[in-house]
């Protein structure tokens, strides 16, 4: 069986696929402006030419009749005769007219036969009748008839001076002829230029495209070429590589959370299988009621847990959504500061002002609740509570004499499932997520969270809150 090629079909659909790219309509769009440039440049030259050319024939025959005006008035019929003669260039027809309306003086036999016009001016007066066509001489050639009266005496004489336009009109029609081939010759050169300057342009777009297209997301480590033009293309390509790494990091935390939440979630989940387990092969029932309290503390422990990742994958996705309320911060601190002495674990010192702040009630109490747990599992005998007002920001100072955090730490405490010592181990309960929810609610709340060293000797967690003095 031969085979065949394959016809591609110019279908319309493809056809507007073909020619609507950028090459495309930036071809036909430089063609379109330069050839409409052209033809309106050439009809401008033209009529310019045009105006140049009967202009100097008319300043030429004025000045012509002018001399033969001041003989006609001054010297004898024979005398002007003669110097129409001699005088009177090939292109020009002179006739002197007399009263009676006889030609009485003419510059050739082709001038003698009949009188060139009617018009009659007054002694003085100048009139030009422009493109006129004097069949009996040339049909087809346009002359420029000019007019003049003169006084011979007690007589008015009229000068006619008839100028042939032909050569004009040759110069015209050759003019013509070169703009109908310059116009279109022009438009071929522009869209040829066009069509090979855009196309060289975009190649690098191209070869950026297909790139990206074969980069998958395992592929994400890979690098676009960068051009060496330094211009919006090798700067289109430097924001794509920036957007891969992005990616890239952005996957690669991702892996990491997700690795982070299953290794948080299989600790609990290893407890409940092993407490049903041994409760399931104790027949007298007597161990649902010793691993009672355990399994109550895992459950408890994952839902802190989901809840945790509920809240950090919608600050994530589309940030906290707060509520805009009016908020009492030393309502909240004294809360958690009773909670913590009733716990009895450490010394807890408070300094507490009355501040209100704009906030989310809720959200800014489980800020406030996370630092102080953080600092209650760090701190080995005490820890300090403050809240103030300064510089036009609200204070909140949550201190503990432990260890403290160095200060190459002091970045990463921020981030999701990090601990950074035995006293924040998964066995105390902690998920790693308490700081990184702190650093979400508070940029929620467009405010500012750092952490540095209290003269306790161990961490000092400033928190930083837009305050609108009250009016």
């Amino acid at each position: 069986m031969a085979f065949k090629p394959r016809e591609r079909s110019l279908s319309p659909t493809f056809l507007r696929r073909r020619f609507s790219g950028v090459r495309s309509r930036s071809t036909v769009f430089a063609t379109l402006v330069v050839g409409l440039g052209a033809i309106a440049g050439s009809v401008l030259l033209f009529l310019l030419l045009q105006r140049a050319l009967v202009s100097s024939a008319e300043d030429v025959a004025s000045s012509r009749a002018l001399d033969v005006a001041s003989g006609v008035s001054t010297l004898s019929m024979m005398s002007v005769q003669n110097d129409l003669e001699e005088k009177t260039r090939e292109s020009q027809l002179i006739q002197v007219i007399g009263p009676d309306g006889t030609i009485v003086a003419s510059s050739s036999e082709r001038a003698n036969r009949k009188p060139l016009t009617k018009i009659r001016p007054s002694p003085g007066q100048l009139v030009i009748e422009r493109a006129a066509t004097l069949r009996f001489l040339a049909p087809r050639v346009p002359y420029l008839i000019t007019v003049r009266g003169v006084d011979r005496g007690t007589d008015v004489y009229t000068v006619v001076v008839a100028t042939a336009l032909d050569a004009q009109r040759d110069s015209l029609e050759r003019l013509s002829g070169y703009l109908i081939v310059f116009v279109p010759l022009t438009m071929v050169l522009v869209a040829a230029g066009t069509w090979l300057l855009v196309g060289r342009s975009l190649r690098p777009v191209e070869q950026i495209r297909r790139r990206v297209a074969s980069i998958g997301s395992n592929r994400l480590d890979e690098r676009l070429p960068v051009p060496r033009s330094y211009d919006e293309i090798a700067r289109l390509a430097v924001t794509m590589n920036e957007m891969l790494q992005r990616l890239e990091m952005s996957q690669r935390v991702q892996r990491s959370f997700v690795a982070d939440a299953s290794h948080e979630l299989r600790s609990p989940l290893a407890t409940l299988d092993a407490s049903l387990e041994i409760a399931g092969s104790d027949r007298s029932g007597k161990a649902w009621l010793d691993l009672h309290e355990v399994m109550a503390v895992e459950v408890t422990r994952m839902e802190r847990l989901v809840d945790d990742l509920l809240l950090l994958a919608k600050a994530d996705d589309q940030g906290l959504r707060l509520r805009r309320e009016d908020v009492d911060l030393d309502d909240i601190l004294a809360n958690e500061t009773r909670r913590l002495r009733a716990n009895g674990s450490v010394t807890v010192e408070a300094r507490i002002v009355p501040v209100r702040v704009t906030g989310d009630e809720a959200r800014l109490g489980q800020l406030v609740r996370n630092l102080v747990e953080n600092a209650a599992a760090a701190a080995h005998r005490r820890v300090r509570v403050a809240v103030s007002v300064s510089s036009a920001a609200a204070l909140i100072e949550v201190e503990d004499d432990g260890d403290g955090v160095s200060p190459e730490e002091r970045e990463r405490i921020f981030d999701r499932f990090v601990r950074l010592d035995a006293s924040r181990s998964r066995n105390s309960g902690g998920t790693g997520l308490g700081l990184a929810i702190v650093r979400e609610i508070v940029r929620g709340h467009e405010g500012s969270v750092t952490v540095g060293v209290s003269d306790l000797g161990g961490a000092k967690f400033d928190v930083r809150l837009p305050y609108k003095e009250p009016t």
